[in-house]
């Protein structure tokens, strides 16, 4: 079955399905879906939570292990899987076709996953998993959404925003849905349930942190390389988690990457900013860095979120935030590294 986000908190108050797949590129709603699936796990008693990354030679046989074996602490388990390539190979298909017909009693199996295609989505193991459970595909926030998006946030919380409040809200954050939900917690705690004014939003975004993620991420994109090199650390500094950081990027260079793509089938990039909707300040820079490299290599940085976000969770060796800087860097157009450039 197919499930939409927004019926995910309904659909988990219920027994759950034994399988369960989340795919998309939005890190925020991504987490969100999985949060749910894992506290409704744990309050039907899926007390043990095991979890993998299941890279280019993953065993998939330790799943079902794992799923197969008794437990001295638990009786139920719930299996986490990321896939962040979507791309499960022969062994992975053949596994999870299997399990799918005969899912393991007592497990939940969540499935993360990377963005599908056409084809993956017709494919035996996808169609399998899809009839034996649940599927919640996680689509991006589109800028013209994003005001729909906040006014129903704010109104789960109780907060009742006026039009100007849900605007100013939606410039400041523009992509970054985690820092926008963090932005209407603080209104929670500031001002309690009721309405919400321009001003009220204005002296709650007025306290963040003095180094803004997008103005960071627009030094990059203008070439001011040592000023987003002095940013990135000025935000680790401060404690800010670097997916929220990643969301932001990853919005942008998404972004970036649809922009350069119209822009190398001949169109007008004033036009190009019209249809896409970049209002005048983020102009400057947007133009910059379309400038400086071509489609397929902002489709070369984009796919680099991915890593560094595999990093940040500790599924991959390295330093995320060092990573972030290096990518930043190449943004910039002078990467630290010669194994940071970006290949034509």
């Amino acid at each position: 079955m197919k499930l939409r986000l927004e019926q995910l908190d309904a659909h988990a108050s219920k027994p759950l399905l034994p399988i369960y797949v989340i795919s998309g590129e939005e890190p925020f709603q991504k987490d969100q879906a999985t949060q749910l699936i894992r506290q409704a796990a744990q309050q039907q008693g899926y007390t043990d939570r095991e979890s993998w990354d299941a890279g280019k030679d993953f065993d998939w046989g330790e799943v079902l292990a794992s799923a197969s074996a008794m437990s001295l602490f638990a009786e139920r388990r719930l299996l986490e899987v990321r896939l962040p390539s979507a791309k499960p190979g022969d062994a992975g298909s053949k596994f999870l076709r299997a399990y799918a017909d005969k899912p393991v009693e007592d497990n939940i199996l969540l499935l993360i996953l990377g963005k599908l295609d056409a084809a993956q989505q017709r494919s035996k193991w996808f169609t399998a998993l899809e009839k034996a459970g649940a599927v919640i595909q996680i689509w991006p926030v589109e800028l013209n959404q994003l005001p729909g998006w906040i006014r129903q946030r704010m109104q789960v919380r109780g907060l009742q925003p006026t039009a100007d409040a849900v605007q100013l809200l939606s410039d400041r954050i523009e992509g970054n849905l985690l820092a926008a939900d963090q932005e209407m917690e603080k209104l929670l705690l500031l001002n309690g349930p009721g309405e919400v004014d321009a001003d009220d939003v204005v002296a709650a975004v007025s306290d963040s942190a003095r180094f803004d993620a997008f103005a960071m991420i627009d030094a990059a994109l203008s070439g001011q390389a040592k000023r987003a090199m002095h940013m990135a650390y000025g935000l680790r500094a401060e404690g800010v988690e670097v997916l929220a950081v990643l969301g932001a990027l990853a919005y942008q260079t998404r972004q970036l990457c649809q922009l350069a793509t119209e822009v190398a089938v001949g169109k007008n990039i004033e036009q190009v900013f019209s249809q896409f909707r970049i209002w005048p300040k983020k102009q400057p820079p947007m133009k910059a860095a379309l400038q400086r490299y071509s489609a397929q290599q902002w489709q070369a940085l984009h796919a680099r979120l991915a890593e560094i976000d595999g990093i940040s969770k500790g599924f991959r060796p390295g330093r995320a935030w060092d990573e972030l800087v290096q990518l930043l860097m190449s943004i910039a157009g002078t990467p630290l590294f010669p194994a940071a450039k970006t290949n034509p």
